[in-house]
């Protein structure tokens, strides 16, 4: 024990503070990170074995939800334990507690609204758990989808892939009064913003007109029989994303990944991929491993300061 003690105080100028290592296997709040100005909200998910330089995970709760609320209707929880990611957690509390995907803040690069706020929180991920700039993926079910799609269109200079459900396109909803189904123009989620992929594309790119022109790889999940969020607003996604991507359709897999699930393949499918879910409503159930593969994590290298020191 004494020979640990001594072995721990060496590493305590290596390791910096506590702070660096919060509160593991648990959901932690953390009220601290960057710039907040929509007063956003944020609990993390630190696995006890987290990965040498671990991928982060950005997952966005439904229109009424919260961050805690949607991380008990996954098993992101369970697999970070088994992979040693790290899952953030955000919380709107306004607007019915819907993102923002409306107003010019949001959709414009570092524009202080909602957007704003979850770039600052994948910053500061990177840096409070040395995670893998390259490995940010963000995710989300019905607000949460459409959120991921703004974040991919705003900050693809933070992430590296999405795959949500249930969503419409990044500046579908741009212009109206707010983004709850109580405060939306209901024709974005009616599926009456038909667009060009031209036209999907020139909203994109004037969100973040600096962009080297790189975008996330991008997958997306709808269900045919969504009354809520409409279906036509799959192929609205796919147009926009295939355009700024530069990819076309290539084919369609059925049943895959399960029965009645189509997959639709665009180039190589490595950087667009969409599912139509026949018979599925609102919102396509969460498919973590369909999520993970799309993402790169398979498995993880543990750190552990007492076996492998810095």
């Amino acid at each position: 024990m004494m020979v640990a003690a001594n072995f721990l105080g060496a590493l305590a100028p290596l390791l910096g503070s506590a702070s660096a290592f919060p509160a593991q296997n648990a959901l932690a709040p953390v009220s601290d990170w960057r710039e907040n100005p929509t007063q956003l909200t944020l609990q993390v998910y630190v696995p006890s074995k987290i990965a040498a330089k671990p991928a982060v995970i950005l997952a966005l709760h439904y229109c009424g939800g919260t961050g805690a609320a949607y991380s008990q209707t996954t098993e992101y929880n369970s697999l970070a334990d088994s992979k040693g990611f790290v899952v953030m957690y955000p919380s709107q509390a306004k607007d019915n507690h819907c993102w923002d995907v409306a107003t010019a803040k949001t959709l414009t690069h570092d524009g202080g609204g909602d957007s704003t706020g979850l770039a600052n929180m994948i910053k500061w991920a990177i840096k409070e758990y040395d995670a893998d700039p390259t490995k940010i993926f963000v995710t989300g079910s019905s607000s949460g989808c459409m959120m991921s799609n703004v974040m991919a269109a705003t900050y693809p200079d933070l992430v590296a892939a999405v795959s949500c459900y249930s969503g419409v396109a990044a500046g579908c909803l741009a212009g109206s009064p707010g983004s709850s189904p109580q405060s939306a123009d209901p024709a974005c989620a009616n599926g009456q913003h038909v667009k060009t992929g031209a036209q999907w594309a020139a909203q994109v790119k004037a969100m973040y007109p600096a962009c080297n022109g790189s975008y996330p790889r991008f997958q997306t999940w709808h269900g045919e029989a969504d009354n809520f969020v409409n279906y036509p607003n799959l192929a609205e996604q796919l147009k926009e994303w295939s355009t700024i991507l530069g990819v076309t359709w290539t084919n369609d897999n059925t049943n895959t990944p399960q029965s009645g699930y189509t997959q639709i393949v665009s180039g190589d499918g490595t950087k667009l991929v969409g599912y139509s879910a026949r018979g599925v409503g609102h919102t396509v159930p969460v498919h973590e491993d369909a999520d993970l593969k799309w993402f790169g994590i398979s498995h993880m290298l543990y750190f552990d300061p007492l076996i492998d020191p810095l």
